[in-house]
């Protein structure tokens, strides 16, 4: 069927459905829409007598299965309106005033169009394929195991739709169940293609018919010959979604660019004051050594920290690239008002007060104004933000200073604080940390199609409790993660959506669950806490890609040997499986009772020689791709030799244009510390007392190359 005319006979459909009020199709109705779309169902005639029946199960020459079919009544199974395996006419008209009595002992008033007669499937491995509209994502195809275990074991995968047919190859791997459709046991494998094409036109289909809120494929039963869906189960949405506002990727890097780089930026509720937050905001910019235009809004002054001050931001001078707001929360609309008509772009909103303390009008009427005079807002609610590289602190927090790669951005005030403190501790350089509140408007998307473009910045860590376009996000995380990596730290895993659902896909489809796979779609590092997500925006820039998956670990102690191989296996990573050759070189520098293998354990009482030795070996084979360096303090060996060895023998093969990724673990006395920030310093990502954070990081780097395509093997 052509793609205009399936379109035109589900429209017409859904039109029909629409106008009698309903928002649920029947099983007839399902069967219209499975057709146009070439989903694979069996074959089925409506019954609206005893003896259209009796003559259909003849026609289809075997075992039917016969369904109740009511607008009314949405779980056949509930209403005793489903039997299976009927054969022979006298069972057929049994089965057939048996079901018609259930459905109205059931509900009296129910619409009864008849009895649906279909086909019975042979047996085989049920499945579950549906999709959902997700309240941040939007159309979401869904694919799991079927039958009960779908909801004991919620063993379901998600992706946006429409996906390609490799995508939906792909779902069929990403469930923990994978194996089973392999074949386990003697059973034969289940046709794979067949599945991922039932997945693709579902995904088609909701792609297509916005209006179209859940629809259910359950059972699938796939088999090695093909995959049919026993259940087709439409439903419609209420009604349409609210489109949000979109902004052209131009667009967002102008507004950016005067955010992130400005010329001149005017504080409104400036004050001398201190204390105030106006007070801070100000003193911040001008020691922080800002080189742009400071200027100082308030009414009552006519100077704040030997700074001109102006009664209002439309008397300030020249053009302005960013208004920071530091007054109370009911003063802001018609501040902003001036900000617009001064034509300002950019409105940082320091005060809280707003949509989180359930003032949503107040949040509405500033969003107004601001889309009214196209100002793009950041915050409310937010602490401010900082620009480092323009020498730019906006904020009433402690100022920071310290220039590099790193891009992070948090929703929330405390979490900014904790990022603050951790880079200042671990010498981390920024590039900008920026506050996003309740995100009235700028938003991580904003954000990340910025720092995928600017120089400064080589990896983007983002603190989010939610995301407002998933859609946007994910379309903006696919342009930025080829070139840099979108670490994201997602809060509130455990929040699932309670929602009522029509379906059993929209009951599986809890926010984590489709939140973990699309993120993962989009090629973004998921870190499991705010540790984590810190450290690898640390590292990731520090660690050279990557170029294949042999992992070798060396160590002077066979427990953390143990450990890091646990890690390793823990972290998705591959431990190189060791050649005659390679292990014949390595030998030459163990001790007899040490042992050659993966990991290489050269033992404890060996030499700074020893260490150095197998290090070279293991950067000079072009089969290993990345070492993972176990370190036990010793006094033979003490931790400042073993680092300035390592980072000595990676600084000369870098020289020599072999760069590979090398992390360490070192345990020992207090020593360790100083040694792993001096190794940090050059190149090799070292922990003291973990065996765990070195590999996860390495780990992280690993999944930032795959998606990246550096490795093969996408996302």
């Amino acid at each position: 069927m052509m793609a205009e005319d399936r379109v035109l006979r589900v429209r017409t459909l859904l039109d029909s459905v629409r106008a009698e009020g309903r928002t649920a199709l029947t099983a007839p109705e399902g069967k219209v829409v499975a057709d146009a779309y070439g989903i694979a169902v069996p074959g089925e005639e409506l019954a609206t007598d005893v003896d259209e029946a009796v003559a259909y199960a003849a026609r289809f020459g075997g075992p039917v299965v016969m369904k109740i079919v009511s607008p009314d009544i949405l779980h056949k199974t509930d209403a005793g309106g489903v039997i299976v395996g009927v054969e022979g006419a006298t069972d057929v008209r049994t089965a057939f005033h048996e079901i018609i009595d259930n459905a109205r002992a059931y509900n009296a008033d129910a619409r009864i169009a008849g009895v649906q007669v279909q086909e019975l499937l042979p047996k085989g491995q049920e499945v579950i394929v549906g999709a959902v509209t997700d309240p941040t994502f939007g159309k979401v195809v869904a694919f799991g195991l079927g039958g009960v275990l779908v909801e004991v074991l919620k063993d379901v995968t998600f992706r946006l739709a429409p996906v390609s047919a490799d995508e939906a190859l792909s779902m069929l791997d990403s469930i923990r169940a994978a194996e089973i459709l392999r074949g386990v046991r003697g059973q034969a494998a289940v046709d794979r293609w067949a599945i991922a094409e039932q997945i693709r036109r579902v995904s088609q289909l909701v792609a297509d018919f916005p209006e179209i809120a859940e629809v259910d494929l359950n059972p699938v039963i796939a088999t090695a010959e093909g995959a049919v869906a026993a259940d087709i189960r439409v439903i419609l949405s209420e009604a349409p979604a609210k489109p949000r506002r979109r902004y052209s990727r131009d667009e967002i890097l102008t507004s950016m660019r005067r955010l992130m780089q400005p010329s001149s930026v005017a504080v409104i509720g400036a004050s001398n004051e201190q204390g105030k937050i106006g007070n801070s905001v100000m003193r911040n910019l001008i020691d922080g050594g800002f080189a742009g235009d400071i200027h100082p809004v308030n009414p009552k002054a006519d100077d704040i920290l030997g700074r001109k001050a102006y009664k209002s931001v439309t008397d300030v001078p020249g053009e302005v690239d960013v208004a920071v707001f530091a007054i109370p929360a009911k003063f802001v609309a018609s501040a902003l008002e001036e900000v617009g008509r001064k034509k300002i772009p950019n409105a940082v909103l320091i005060p809280s007060g707003f949509a989180e303390t359930g003032e949503h009008e107040l949040q509405a009427e500033i969003m107004e104004i601001a889309e009214r005079h196209g100002v793009r807002l950041l915050g409310p609610n937010i602490y401010g933000y900082y620009s480092t590289w323009q020498d730019l602190c906006a904020t009433f927090c402690t100022p920071y200073d310290v220039k590099g790669g790193v891009a992070l951005t948090s929703q929330s005030g405390g979490i900014g604080m904790a990022i603050l403190g951790f880079a200042r501790t671990t010498k981390t350089g920024v590039s900008a940390i920026v506050g996003l509140g309740n995100k009235s408007d700028l938003d991580e998307d904003d954000l990340l199609t910025w720092f995928g473009e600017d120089p400064h910045t080589e990896c983007i860590a983002m603190h989010l409790e939610d995301l407002k376009d998933g859609r946007a996000f994910v379309e903006a995380a696919r342009a930025t993660v080829p070139k840099k990596p979108v670490v994201v730290l997602k809060a509130g895993r455990t929040a699932a959506g309670a929602k009522a659902a029509g379906s059993h896909t929209g009951a599986l489809a809890g926010d984590d669950a489709v939140y973990e796979d699309i993120l993962k779609q989009a090629g973004v590092i998921r870190a499991p806490g705010l540790n984590e997500m810190l450290e690898y925006a640390r590292a990731l820039p520090v660690l050279p890609a990557p170029k294949g998956d042999n992992v070798v670990i060396i160590t002077g102690a066979g427990g953390s040997g143990v450990l890091l191989s646990d890690a390793v296996t823990d972290n998705g990573l591959s431990l190189m499986e060791i050649p005659p050759d390679l292990d014949e070189a390595f030998r030459k520098f163990i001790p007899p009772f040490g042992a050659a293998g993966n990991p290489v354990d050269i033992t404890g009482g060996e030499p700074p020689s020893t260490y150095e030795a197998t290090i070279r070996l293991g950067l000079e084979d072009p089969r290993i791709h990345a070492l993972v360096l176990g370190y036990w303090h010793t006094i033979v060996t003490p931790p400042m030799v073993f680092a300035e060895l390592t980072a000595r023998v990676v600084a000369e093969f870098r020289e020599r244009g072999v760069e590979k990724p090398v992390v360490a673990s070192l345990a020992g006395d207090v020593e360790v510390e100083e040694a792993c920030q001096y190794l940090y310093e050059r190149g090799v990502v070292a922990y003291p007392y973990t065996t765990e954070k070195p590999v996860a990081v390495l780990g992280a780097k690993y999944r930032w190359a795959r998606a990246a395509g550096l490795l093969g093997g996408g996302s």
